[in-house]
């Protein structure tokens, strides 16, 4: 383990040596480029940020996207960014709620954790879910209509909520209360930051010094919806050492992981855990299981089954 480390400690080293190259050879700051046929093109930069996301979606347009489970298809991007995200994997999935239904694994309320290995046999997909506070979920959570954790309040805070129907929603901070007293959820789960309010990238993730550390990079995991209703899910892994080393929490900052969403998209997006958290399983067509582990286990899951 010690000589691993000590090649991952050397990787970021050079990767932010690359990336410091980079802000020194011009001023704009950092950027976005995804790799494609013929070569890196850039697609989002720092100093010309949209604040509102135009329904392009240029990203997911360079998806070859195959085929999971009913209902559920998933793919591959391989992004370049400043310093440690100079070589960054985005794993996404794109599932259809009205085919297949998201549920909560509430592992906290037994004393204990889980991870995406332990969902069964009929789990389309499965990820992490919330954020975390040591054994703990962090906020509101409802699973099967029953209230097992009451909602908290931060002000980048939102909510994924699955209404009886089975429809994704995710809901503003400043909605999570009403939401919470209409009391109809099936589901749901509390998480933060926000990433897209109806397709508006919040201030806090756009400006210095309000409650966010715009500078800070980690693995991302971040859930977001379309305007069909569908759901998209993106994580992010390591990509300058093999998949071996893809956990490692080397990532993308908040706000270029807000364009990322936006770039594939969606409307709504929120934040789930990441760095050393962050965990997803895909099922393929075949049957087959592709999975992209954590390093640690978690308090709450989300996974996806086929609807009866």
């Amino acid at each position: 383990m010690g000589s691993v480390l000590r090649v991952v400690v050397l990787s970021l080293a050079a990767a932010s040596a690359i990336g410091a190259a980079g802000s020194r050879a011009g001023s704009a700051g950092p950027s976005l480029a995804v790799r494609g046929a013929a070569g890196w093109v850039t697609w989002w930069r720092w100093d010309a940020a949209p604040i509102r996301c135009d329904g392009r979606a240029p990203l997911a347009s360079r998806v070859s996207w195959r085929p999971g489970a009913a209902g559920v298809e998933w793919g591959e991007l391989q992004l370049r960014g400043a310093s440690e995200a100079w070589r960054t994997r985005v794993v996404l999935v794109r599932l259809d709620p009205s085919q297949v239904e998201l549920s909560l694994v509430t592992a906290f309320t037994r004393s204990e954790s889980w991870t995406v290995a332990d969902a069964d046999s009929g789990a389309s997909l499965a990820l992490d879910a919330g954020q975390f506070r040591h054994s703990m979920p962090w906020g509101w959570v409802v699973r099967q209509g029953r209230e097992m954790l009451a909602p908290e309040y931060a002000p980048l805070a939102g909510a994924v909520v699955v209404d009886p129907s089975g429809a994704v929603r995710v809901v503003p901070p400043d909605s999570v209360a009403a939401e919470h007293r209409r009391g109809t959820a099936r589901e749901a789960f509390q998480s933060y930051p926000m990433l897209l309010q109806d397709g508006v990238v919040p201030a806090p993730l756009r400006e210095a010094g309000r409650g966010v550390d715009l500078g800070h990079r980690d693995a991302r995991l971040a859930l977001g919806t379309l305007a069909d209703g569908r759901v998209v899910i993106a994580l992010t892994r390591f990509d300058a050492l093999g998949p071996s080393l893809g956990r490692v929490p080397f990532g993308l900052t908040s706000a270029e992981m807000a364009a990322v969403m936006g770039a594939l998209g969606c409307r709504w997006a929120l934040l789930l855990d990441g760095g050393i958290s962050g965990q997803l399983s895909v099922r393929e067509a075949n049957g087959s299981v592709r999975s992209w582990p954590g390093t640690r286990s978690v308090p709450l899951g989300l996974v996806g089954r086929l609807k009866r």
